[in-house]
């Protein structure tokens, strides 16, 4: 099954804790092993778009979300047997500790 992965900052977060391993080494484990297929960076959120349709116009405003507190870093897809493996390379990534992981589990279109 495969999971979109999010990384994201912590605003609320004062100091985050020392990472079990470095984002390197994580990524030897994780794409080294197929278990991630395709991740990046991205580039800061001022640079981000957010697009609307409404009323058959399309809106287009700066930045992420209005109401989002937490920052999206990066993201990457993982390939995983079952959602507890893909928590485990989750927990592991190095901004667990510094920053906050979401795992969204695809739903695939059947076309």
């Amino acid at each position: 099954m495969r999971y979109l992965m999010l990384v994201l900052t912590d605003p609320d977060l004062a100091e985050a804790e020392e990472t079990p391993i470095t984002i390197e080494e994580w990524a030897g484990e994780t794409y080294g092993t197929g278990r991630a297929v395709e991740g990046d960076r991205l580039r800061p959120a001022a640079e981000a778009k957010t697009i609307r349709r409404r009323r058959g116009e399309v809106i287009v405003s700066d930045g992420p979300f209005a109401e989002a507190y937490e920052l999206i870093g990066g993201f990457d897809v993982l390939e995983c047997e079952s959602l507890d493996e893909a928590i485990e390379l989750a927990s592991r990534h190095p901004m667990a500790a510094g920053g906050v992981i979401q795992l969204h589990p695809a739903w695939p279109l059947d076309l």
